[in-house]
């Protein structure tokens, strides 16, 4: 018997893992049903499916630090 908790887990780099099934609410007050065993959240905003992730954040290249000669230099 569960008490009623949902486990979140944060994956670094990656989306936010909620146990399921699970409602989500958008930003425009729609809900969102999720039936399955866990959902992917996304959390890099790049996601074309939100509020869910399609692995956007896998695709995206990592920034160059700002102050470096090369973004002085705009290279």
């Amino acid at each position: 018997m569960t008490d009623g908790r949902r486990r979140v887990r944060v994956v670094p780099k990656g989306p936010i893992l909620v146990e399921g099934p699970v409602d989500v609410q958008r930003p425009d007050g729609s809900v969102l049903h999720c039936d399955r065993f866990q959902v992917a959240v996304c959390a890099c905003g790049f996601s074309a499916t939100p509020p869910l992730c399609d692995a956007s954040h896998r695709r995206r290249r990592p920034r160059k630090p700002t102050g470096t000669a090369e973004a002085a230099n705009g290279d």
